[in-house]
């Protein structure tokens, strides 16, 4: 699919068909999912693929999770990954010590390989939307995360189901202008 059709067609769908994902798909999926940016190439980024349909109640149970996927993805970051990457000898400072970060790069790098995630769910034919990981330490012991990575949020992917879909009010607002959002030389 055209990359223009691909971000326009992106929506957060909540209504999925109970037909299951072919595994092949989940995982060109998680693939593509991988080449996110990375601060330093730290790759502090991981993915949790949640199929089994009893584990998914659970997390849906547990978490409050809308919808009725037969996929869910959790992805993870780890915040000590980035901080080991730039101790080593290429991205020291030359007094010795760790950049300054007024800027938490992995929550942002997180951010974008969620973001190739519902894209190149689009591009298969499929819907996702993206929950935040309200209930962080839930999800840790439901799915045995390692202390030092942090689960952002939970995807849910599979076949969009626009019978039972029902769009969100927030729609109503409608996309801002582009001249509000985008600004040239200064805001």
């Amino acid at each position: 699919m055209e990359f223009a059709r691909v971000v326009r067609k992106r929506r957060m769908i909540r209504a999925f068909k109970l037909v299951p994902v072919p595994e092949a798909k989940i995982r060109r999926i998680l693939d593509l999912a991988q080449h996110y940016p990375s601060a330093g190439y730290s790759q502090g980024v991981a993915f949790i693929l949640v199929t089994e349909p009893e584990r998914i109640r659970r997390l849906r149970e547990q978490s409050r999770l809308r919808g009725d996927a037969p996929v869910l993805v959790v992805p993870c970051v780890s915040e000590k990954l980035y901080h080991d990457r730039y101790r080593e000898p290429d991205k020291i400072r030359q007094d010795g010590t760790e950049i300054e970060w007024p800027i938490p790069y992995w929550y942002f790098d997180a951010g974008c390989a969620s973001l190739l995630v519902l894209l190149a769910a689009v591009d298969e034919g499929l819907s996702a939307y993206i929950a935040g990981a309200f209930r962080p330490e839930l999800l840790r012991r439901e799915l045995d995360i390692p202390e030092h990575f942090v689960p952002v949020g939970v995807i849910s992917i599979g076949y969009p189901d626009y019978e039972r879909h029902v769009p969100s009010p927030s729609l109503n607002r409608g996309r801002r202008p582009t001249g509000e959002v985008v600004h040239s030389q200064h805001w």
